[in-house]
């Protein structure tokens, strides 16, 4: 009788998972605890801009780094080493006391938590056949979003039972927690004892590619990896907004008390969840419909872009409940949507490139993040100056909504059928 394939590749997803919920419990923190913190250390919107600025230069950098070391050491020990630094600089924020204090602590922060998706692409590439990563990565991706939804829930509570400073140590020691379990569990396919025959052969079905290595500048003369840093450079900022402003948006539009657990963010980052792992069923479903890879890949992200629209009239909501809606249809669009730049990767490379080209486009969508957030504090601190913050707030929700679709236009221009390289350059 052939043997049923196993399961263990889902206990690596569900691994994955838990470190991004991580992550992003940890980057959420400071957005939440903004009003608190404006009052005590009298920040202007300008030096919040500054902090955020510093976490996002720390963490293009960081991702260049990751994305290159990842692929020479592997994933197991470069997650180790990703997490270890990121928790130790979430709980250094607990002594920050000036704005410069935060900025240097994002920064470490921001360095260690670009090993995140370096890794776990890598891990999912490693443990999951072509037609399965983009289901595997829309799950372990749903934890930004799960993470960005207990945030709002955890850390109100945390400041009002404990204090700000406390609300940082906590939510950053989780991180060694998960450590254990990391280390314990998580191994390539091909060195894990315990896995059958059955998976290990299901798992390396797509391992007839041409493994050469790719040397690291060499990456940079293939259109492949130019059609993922446009993708990144224009639609990775937005989630950073979403990430960093969305609290304080609520606050100031619709008087929403950040020191009350709130369902409204919690709804939002919930519908994003969805986002997440539907955005990355909906090709595989193509896929076995017999489409091919490219056609099921583009089509998708050219519907996430479009469902992405919707948030520029949500300078006509009237009441918080609509403008949720409206934000959780775009937040939810470009979760779906990078759960498919992250796997079209995946798609187009060898799996000994996967790490170095996703942390050169993460490098380039964090170059974004450091613009667009500059762009943003003077945008709002000019409307409020004018006493109409809902005014800039509007500006930027067109920008938002337009990003996506011009990144897939860029993209098919550069690649219009996101081929494989099939031939890598020698080193």
């Amino acid at each position: 009788m052939k043997e049923k394939v196993g399961n263990f590749r889902w206990v690596v997803v569900a691994l994955l998972f838990f470190a991004t919920t991580i992550n992003y419990l940890d980057r959420q923190v400071i957005g939440l605890l903004k009003p608190t913190l404006e009052k005590e250390l009298n920040w202007t919107e300008t030096d919040y801009s500054f902090i955020v600025m510093c976490f996002t230069a720390s963490y293009a950098i960081g991702l260049l780094f990751f994305g290159k070391i990842i692929d020479q050491i592997g994933s197991k020990l470069g997650y180790t080493i990703s997490i270890i630094i990121w928790s130790i600089a979430a709980m250094f924020h607990a002594l920050a006391k000036t704005s410069f204090g935060f900025g240097a602590a994002r920064s470490v922060l921001g360095l260690g938590e670009a090993g995140n998706f370096p890794a776990a692409i890598k891990a999912v590439a490693e443990w999951f056949p072509k037609k399965e990563r983009a289901f595997a990565t829309g799950i372990f991706n749903s934890g930004a979003n799960i993470g960005a939804m207990v945030a709002p829930i955890m850390v109100p509570w945390l400041l009002g039972a404990y204090g700000w400073q406390e609300a940082f140590l906590i939510t950053g020691a989780i991180g060694f927690i998960w450590l254990i379990f990391w280390w314990i569990f998580y191994e390539i396919p091909s060195k894990k004892k315990g896995i059958n025959q059955a998976e290990l052969d299901y798992i390396q079905e797509d391992d007839h590619e041409d493994n050469t290595p790719i040397a690291w500048s060499k990456l940079f003369t293939i259109p492949q990896t130019w059609g993922f840093i446009v993708g990144k450079f224009f639609t990775d900022p937005i989630w950073w907004f979403f990430l960093f402003w969305l609290p304080s948006y609520f606050s100031s539009t619709f008087s929403l008390d950040l020191k009350k657990p709130s369902i409204h963010l919690a709804v939002l980052f919930t519908c994003t969840s969805i986002g997440s792992i539907g955005g990355g069923y909906i090709p595989g479903w193509l896929m076995r419909k017999g489409w091919p890879v490219y056609k099921a890949r583009k089509t998708a992200m050219l519907f996430f872009a479009l469902l992405a629209l919707p948030i520029i009239s949500a300078r006509w909501a009237t009441d918080i409940w609509q403008a949720v809606i409206l934000i959780s249809i775009a937040a939810s669009a470009h979760q779906a949507w990078s759960a498919n730049i992250f796997t079209s990767v995946s798609d187009m490379f060898p799996k000994n490139a996967i790490s170095s080209v996703v942390g050169i486009g993460g490098l380039a969508g964090s170059l974004g993040g450091v613009i667009f957030p500059y762009f943003i504090g003077v945008i709002l601190d000019t409307y409020k100056a004018n006493d109409n913050l809902s005014g800039g707030y509007n500006l930027i929700f067109l920008i938002c909504g337009s990003a996506y679709l011009l990144a897939w236009l860029l993209i098919h221009f550069i690649s219009p059928k996101m081929s494989p390289v099939a031939k890598p350059p020698k080193e």
